[in-house]
């Protein structure tokens, strides 16, 4: 089932086990229990701290986990780890025998002290890139903690229990039986819901921080520019990040991003974070900014964060990004992980077999479709306008798939639903009028970004369109305030053009400081 390259490089980490380690299987006459027991021969092999028992008892098959010889093991998975959840697997069998995970020691000791009996169950697609982050996460605490457990559990595999539970969004996450969280999730996160009092304790360590030079707000590629080009400056540089990668964590392939011809999201995400680590700068990730308090000339701007921090910087660059524009119709908040998604790369294994729409006629929306089309039973593509806006080679390929419906001219007017998750869709037809109904069960949203920029209303100017007005340095109307990526009204939001408007605007804020007058 490994190739031998792979079989090479799992034989090397494997050298790193700490102590034996064995894994019990749950396997059945199916063919995917043969995939699995295949999978789990080949990585006992690599190793003689590795041992394979086929007794395994959980009701979900095919299953394994992995624990210490003669211990009870508190890390599942239900299905095969393979693809971007291959990841998980190896790093599950490593800190399983007791290797030290990557996380810093304030958290390893969080993790330890969390008292009573937690059992977490994460629903995934192996096509999902912001699954392993979560499924990494909770393994990472349940080998730490012996009140934790953890299973991940592959959706596309065990359909009747994502029918029963309503699992329509990946990843989800049960703790004890109820709904936990869904999306994208950190070690950081998770800790935060659990540790009710971690908020209050992080406000409190923040607001102590001395003030900045320049003070990057956002995560993405914009942001990691303005920070790499600040920070080799020798100024004191902090980057404050709701989530370090930004929208790239939700970006699948990405081919235009010149001297790398190929690369993920989720990959790229975490070469800028390491990058930007090899400079002194102080990274607060997962903190949210809620208000810029301009300073004087020559003095301190303030930002205020959501959990009651402050900071301080004398520059500051707002590289906040973009989100998914929503459709602001009835029954999209309301069916929203039921139905309502915006990943199909994420969800869209979910659906396997089904009916689904996409709206949006863009490349977003048509490569959306497209993909679905391999994946669900009927995809139907709506376009507001009278033709479709993607790419003429997208489109050919579109127009090709005999399970693929294009409708032009139709406003998308309602989500409807029943029994807790989506059943149609209702447009109108801006020819004649009429309104139309799709019975379906899923509906991707493709229909553009909207700006990070609503906290700062009233504090920088903004276009019609909640974009920051910047001039060609990256420039605000506000001294020592600037903009970069796609928050701004820069055209062609490009990671490439993200990373050039975040070196800009860094330079521009280092050529403000050199000119501002020095604080007595």
């Amino acid at each position: 089932m490994l190739d031998a390259n792979i079989k090479a490089q799992l034989k090397t980490y494997m050298e790193r086990l700490v102590a034996p380690i064995e894994l019990v299987a749950s396997l059945d006459d199916r063919a995917k229990s043969q995939e699995m027991r295949g999978l789990l021969e080949e990585i006992a092999s690599v190793s003689d701290r590795i041992s394979l028992l086929e007794n395994g008892v959980d009701s979900r098959r095919p299953s394994f986990s992995i624990g210490l010889v003669n211990q009870p093991a508190r890390i599942r998975f239900a299905g095969l780890p393979m693809g971007h959840e291959f990841t998980s697997l190896i790093l599950a069998l490593l800190q399983a025998s007791g290797y030290a995970p990557k996380i810093s020691d304030e958290q390893v000791e969080q993790i330890r002290g969390i008292e009573g009996h937690y059992r977490f169950e994460t629903y995934i697609s192996l096509s999902c890139h912001n699954c392993p982050d979560v499924v990494q996460a909770l393994n990472t605490m349940a080998a730490l903690n012996p009140n934790i457990q953890h299973v991940m559990i592959d959706g596309a595999l065990f359909q009747d229990e994502v029918e029963t539970r309503q699992v329509m969004a990946v990843p989800t996450v049960y703790l004890n039986g109820e709904v936990f969280g869904n999306g994208r999730m950190a070690i950081e996160d998770i800790l935060a819901k659990l540790d009710t009092g971690a908020g209050a304790r992080d406000a409190a360590k923040l607001s102590q921080k001395a003030p900045y030079d320049v003070l990057v707000v956002g995560g993405g590629p914009a942001a990691a520019a303005a920070a790499i080009y600040a920070a080799r400056k020798g100024i004191r540089t902090g980057v404050l990040a709701e989530r370090f990668g930004g929208q790239v964590l939700d970006t699948l392939a990405i081919e235009n991003l010149i001297s790398v011809p190929h690369t993920d999201g989720p990959k790229l995400a975490r070469a800028l974070e390491e990058h930007v680590r090899e400079y002194d700068v102080d990274i607060m990730n997962l903190q949210r900014a809620e208000k810029l308090i301009p300073g004087s000339a020559g003095g301190y701007h303030e930002l205020r964060l959501a959990n009651g921090a402050v900071l301080k910087s004398k520059a500051v660059i707002v590289a906040t990004g973009a989100r998914w524009r929503e459709l602001n119709v009835p029954g999209e908040q309301e069916f929203r992980g039921k139905g309502v998604a915006y990943c199909p790369h994420c969800d869209g294994p979910l659906f396997k077999g089904k009916h689904v729409a996409v709206v949006g006629g863009g490349n977003s929306g048509v490569e959306a479709a497209i993909d679905l089309a391999g994946i669900v039973g009927h995809v139907t593509l709506l376009e507001f306008g009278d033709t479709l806006r993607a790419d003429a080679v997208l489109q050919k390929k579109l127009y090709s798939l005999p399970n693929a419906t294009v409708i032009k001219s139709a406003q998308t007017t309602q989500i409807t639903g029943a029994g807790g998750k989506v059943n149609g869709l209702e447009y109108t037809d801006r020819t004649t009028g009429q309104t139309q109904h799709v019975a379906l069960e899923g509906v991707f949203i493709q229909i553009g970004l909207l700006p990070n920029t609503d906290w700062l209303k009233g504090t920088i100017e903004l276009s019609r369109f909640g974009e920051i007005e910047v001039d060609a340095k990256g420039q605000t109307d506000v001294p020592g305030v600037f903009g970069a990526g796609d928050c701004t009204t820069v055209p062609y939001k490009q990671i490439v053009i993200a990373m050039s408007e975040g070196a800009k605007a860094s330079l521009a804020a280092f050529d403000y400081l050199i000119r501002s007058p020095v604080a007595a």
